[in-house]
């Protein structure tokens, strides 16, 4: 692995690990025991870092999003859109974490992350309108606008919920049965558009892969 991987690798631990803010160039040199200026070699400051991690986390989820052109959607593909969707989320959670202060720190990282998100709500959109195609759904134009922007706020903004109404402290690290907490909240989210004839395949699904969170029972 070269140099410039092994600082990107660094440098996504520490992010999710610690956060963003709390991560300083000599923390990522020091954890790699390296002196800053070989680090400066590589990349300037640690902006450039963040703006290379979020690049890469943007085209993996641009390949998970992908619609295939020469068959119908399965309930198959459901889940693998969510698995690729929650790998992603959950190798890249810093990103989330930390949105807000992220692009308001560069106006460049900004505007690539509101092109990258337009781009995400029209993937889902087709993906939403290939389940329709392929009998899964019933729904109209409107409602599929509407459910795939629902379904995006609550994917991008799950983390954020979770350090804000369920951790401890924040302090207390996530983990991936609560990030599927999320997944379950999307299949929720979805359910009242299933037809008859896929209901019962997709409610099971849904148990099967993300159960209904614990604390969920609490509000019962």
């Amino acid at each position: 692995m070269n140099t410039r991987q092994r600082i990107l690798d660094a440098s996504l631990a520490l992010f999710n690990q610690h956060g963003e803010r709390a991560v300083s160039t000599n923390h990522i040199a020091s954890h790699l025991a390296m002196s800053p200026g070989n680090l400066y070699y590589h990349f300037n400051n640690k902006q450039q870092i963040i703006f290379e991690l979020v690049n890469r986390y943007q085209t993996r989820v641009l390949e998970v999003l992908q619609v295939p052109g020469d068959r119908p959607l399965t309930v198959t593909d459901k889940i693998m859109y969510l698995q690729g969707i929650l790998a992603g989320l959950w190798e890249y959670r810093f990103i989330h974490r930390d949105m807000e202060h992220l692009l308001a720190a560069d106006d460049e990282l900004k505007q690539q992350y509101q092109s990258f998100f337009r781009h995400c709500l029209q993937q889902v959109v087709q993906i939403y309108r290939g389940l329709r195609a392929a009998g899964i759904i019933a729904i109209d134009d409107d409602s599929i606008d509407s459910l795939a922007l629902n379904t995006w706020i609550v994917v991008t903004s799950w983390v954020s919920f979770l350090r804000t109404s369920l951790l401890a402290d924040e302090h207390q690290s996530l983990d991936m049965q609560q990030l599927q907490g999320g997944v379950y909240q999307v299949f929720a989210l979805e359910r009242p558009y299933l037809t008859e004839a896929f209901r019962d395949e997709v409610v099971e699904l849904q148990h099967n892969f993300a159960p209904r969170p614990q604390w969920l029972d609490h509000l019962s």
